[in-house]
């Protein structure tokens, strides 16, 4: 019976990349995001990714949901077990940034990144885990950064860096409280910048796109991960390259968006 995968945020990026290297093995995806109509500024849709979804061999459910609100998980939590009939990969994808300094931080900025980050993790969580108990092998993974009191990042983008380590905590909460129903939890981090939307429109344009990695990476290390058992495989802040590589894989040119360039660290590394 294929796996069935709730995934926030796959309409496009990383969270896209996660969907369809999943549905390259037969499982079926959850696209639970907000974009129903075009965006200007950003690439596809839930309607768009479900289509790509099932062009790669799964099914794809698309259900807009804003995790900010709790009915809309709920609603879309349902869709997807009605659809289904179960759950039993999470993935805790979707995320806002903002990379300002204390002063310069609107609450409104603050209250976004917060709710998405930090209090839609933990409610998506919430409904997914009752589901999660009668899975096989259920895992959930959030695209995190590992825990640290680095004053690099605490002290240059303090709202954003309480946000992204809230995640980091909601999933290392979640192995300790639910190691004895056998539910992983564990966090997922590039080692390096993604040419996503965020990295051209928020970090550096393209010349930052330049020196990044595509989400194939990232998708490719969460496979390996979802694929471990998961009483074996919980509480870990994972950083894709590392995964890759104790799987064997040495040459990660393919990954680069252009191997003539330097590729730029992530943040939080």
């Amino acid at each position: 019976m294929p796996q069935t995968a709730f995934i926030t945020g796959a309409s496009r990026g990383i969270g896209k990349a996660i969907a369809l290297k999943l549905a390259a093995t037969g499982a079926n995806i959850v696209v639970a995001s907000k974009t129903e109509t075009p965006h200007p500024k950003l690439e596809g849709t839930i309607y768009t990714a479900a289509e790509e979804i099932e062009r790669a061999g799964g099914q794809a459910l698309p259900v807009v949901c804003d995790i900010r609100d709790e009915a809309q998980i709920n609603a879309a939590v349902e869709a997807a077990v009605t659809r289904f009939g179960g759950i039993d990969i999470l993935i805790n994808n979707a995320s806002a940034i903002g990379l300002s300094n204390t002063e310069q931080t609107e609450a409104k900025r603050f209250d976004l990144m917060h709710q998405i980050n930090v209090r839609g993790t933990f409610f998506v969580s919430k409904a997914c885990i009752p589901h999660l108990r009668h899975a096989p092998n259920p895992h959930i993974l959030t695209l995190s950064p590992p825990l640290t009191e680095d004053r690099r990042w605490l002290g240059t983008y303090l709202a954003y860096s309480l946000s992204k380590f809230g995640m980091s905590m909601v999933a290392i909460g979640l192995s300790a409280e639910l190691a004895s129903a056998g539910i992983a939890s564990n966090t997922l981090w590039p080692r390096t910048t993604i040419a996503t939307a965020a990295v051209r429109n928020l970090l550096g344009g393209d010349a930052l796109v330049a020196m990044s990695r595509i989400p194939e990476i990232v998708a490719d290390a969460a496979a390996i991960i979802l694929s471990r058992p998961a009483r074996e495989c919980t509480g870990n802040h994972f950083i894709d390259e590392d995964v890759l590589r104790a799987a064997g894989i040495a040459d990660f040119a393919k990954y680069a968006v252009d191997p003539t360039h330097p590729l730029a660290p992530d943040l939080f590394l």
